[in-house]
């Protein structure tokens, strides 16, 4: 448990990143997204083939994978979104109402009893969030589109949960990644064809930018929250991810001075998030003391 829990906050802080670079990243959300998962796919795809690691995947398996992978494209999308209508603060503590969003998926898609202190916990950043909303509604566009990130973010986590067992976290991650590859290509042309002004073509400095996201913020951070999976329940890692806005603000403040454009409720707001991951790791250890 304790080698999960290290893993779990080594993705935590990696996938702290990705807020950075959607501001990094001068393409609009959809393509942005859509070059991540090429580059990945690809990157993936050589480096098992090199390391002999392409074991055969049943073909039911294998759609399964990709269904689930087009769920984590959508995510990404939505959560690029709301960063680009709102800011990297913002869109970080929409995704904190995760946890809540797991905590009531996780018992109704897998065998497993309501737990009414995760709920409890969860609320507490659907409190952050409408703290921010209720004093500050610049952002209202912004906070809708990162909750339903979160959402599809709590959807994935309990999917791929329930379907750990069906291949080796790598050749997990390519499938998913090649699903919500092929998703993203559909509806490429009709974001173009709705987003006429929408910029689809990479810079140099954004390839930069996006390989870092694709292979560290990817590749690394995935696969270590797969691992850690196989030790700790969905919710556990989606209230965990929860401290990621903490390391993403910090920078965002640092980097972009966004701290200048945020309501004096949002630091209460962050509060209560950090208050809700400590209180579930406490639960965890104690737990595994008794």
């Amino acid at each position: 448990m304790k080698s999960a829990l290290i893993k779990l906050h080594i993705a935590v802080f990696l996938v702290g990143f990705t807020g950075i670079l959607g501001v990094l990243i001068q393409l609009s959300e959809l393509p942005l997204v859509w070059y991540r998962i090429l580059i990945t796919v690809v990157s993936l795809f050589f480096l098992l083939k090199f390391k002999q690691r392409l074991t055969p995947v049943p073909k039911k398996a294998k759609f399964q994978l990709m269904r689930i992978g087009a769920i984590i494209a959508l995510h990404w999308v939505c959560f690029y979104g709301s960063i680009k209508l709102s800011n990297v603060s913002i869109a970080l503590v929409c995704f904190s109402s995760t946890g809540l969003f797991t905590a009531i998926l996780e018992p109704l898609m897998i065998t497993k009893k309501i737990k009414w202190i995760e709920i409890a916990l969860g609320l507490f950043s659907i409190i952050g969030i409408t703290l921010i909303f209720h004093f500050d509604d610049r952002y209202k566009l912004g906070i809708i589109v990162g909750v339903v990130a979160a959402i599809l973010a709590a959807l994935f986590s309990v999917l791929n949960k329930k379907h750990l067992a069906i291949a080796d976290t790598q050749q997990m991650l390519l499938y998913e990644l090649i699903g919500g590859f092929l998703i993203l290509t559909v509806l490429f042309p009709i974001y173009v064809y709705l987003f006429p002004t929408a910029n689809i073509i990479p810079t140099i400095s954004d390839w930069g930018w996006l390989l870092i996201l694709s292979w560290v913020c990817t590749i690394v951070a995935m696969q270590l929250m797969l691992q850690s999976l196989q030790k700790v329940s969905a919710f556990t890692q989606n209230l965990s991810l929860n401290l990621e806005p903490v390391y993403a603000i910090t920078m965002a403040f640092l980097l972009f001075h966004e701290n200048k454009a945020l309501h004096p409720s949002f630091y209460i707001g962050v509060a209560l998030i950090l208050f809700s991951v400590i209180l579930q790791m406490l639960r965890i250890v104690i737990g595994k003391r008794n």
